[in-house]
């Protein structure tokens, strides 16, 4: 796309504050163009529209990550954290431009446009949102973050940047579910919906950054194994296969430990924070 063209992946980790516009635009662009094409389901193909938008500059960013990881002679957490901490940042921005128009298109649209816009996000809502506090919570959600973990890898393994399209729809998932709950409740209450999400933004932050952080690094991790693997192809092989292989691999051991953080971050929120249980309750009793 021609903003690949005017903003190389090497200025926008420069200047990677830019990333969150460029996501909340394609976000804004994909769900245009599935209204447009698709009107009476257009909620995956918005995602996939996006994802599409998206993958020219995160196959940019992997080549210039892969070289500047092949050019390291010996493996460094300095290097390491110098090195992917641009890419990570840049891809972050990204995910959150999408949650961002998600969110506020749940606040602002019509109740008929956003059944009709992100209808499969509002399913996951309904299957999730009545029997969210159970008494295995840590193991549902454990499990539930690596196999998203595991797809990001294997999809970002097989198809180089396969990840995007995983973290597109958690992002849109978490920014459609956060404003409708947010919007329900302050219905059911007759308060600020605003005011809500502000709340509800606050107390779900923590875990929902260290997840997506989790799901980015493995998709990364998958990335750079492709880049190699396909590289290896045509061209001579990893000159320090191991140093490489190094970074790659405390990629994916963070990724792995945030997974278990998010977890148990994530299920003290939802068993202990009050608040965010009468927030979710009062949005299910405006639905009803």
């Amino acid at each position: 796309m021609v903003v690949e063209h005017l903003l190389p992946a090497g200025w926008l980790e420069r200047k990677r504050q830019f990333a969150f516009f460029i996501g909340l635009f394609y976000a804004i662009i994909g769900i245009i163009i599935a209204k447009a094409l698709f009107p009476d389901d257009p909620s995956l193909v918005a995602i996939a529209f996006t994802s599409i938008l998206l993958l020219p500059l995160l196959r940019k960013l992997f080549t210039i990550e892969e070289k500047q990881e092949k050019r390291e002679k010996r493996f460094s957490l300095v290097h390491l954290f110098r090195d992917e901490g641009d890419f990570i940042s840049v891809y972050f921005l990204l995910a959150l431009g999408v949650f961002a128009t998600y969110c506020v298109a749940s606040m602002i649209l019509p109740g008929f446009e956003i059944n009709a816009l992100f209808r499969d996000q509002l399913e996951l809502r309904g299957a999730n949102g009545g029997a969210i506090f159970t008494a295995g919570l840590f193991i549902d959600i454990l499990l539930n973050n690596w196999w998203v973990f595991l797809a990001c890898f294997v999809l970002s393994w097989i198809a180089g940047d396969g990840a995007i399209f995983l973290i597109t729809w958690n992002a849109s998932l978490w920014g459609t579910i956060f404003g409708v709950t947010a919007r329900s409740a302050a219905l059911a209450s007759q308060g600020n919906p605003w005011w809500y999400l502000a709340i509800v933004l606050l107390i779900i932050a923590p875990h929902a950054i260290i997840e997506m952080l989790s799901y980015i690094l493995g998709g990364i991790g998958g990335g750079l194994i492709s880049a190699d693997l396909e590289r290896e192809k045509g061209e001579r092989k990893t000159p320090r296969p191991h140093v490489f292989y190094s970074y790659v691999g405390m990629i994916i051991l963070a990724g792995l430990i945030l997974l278990l953080i998010g977890a148990l971050v994530e299920t003290f929120v939802l068993d202990n924070v009050v608040l965010y249980q009468e927030i979710v309750a009062q949005s299910f009793m405006a639905a009803s």
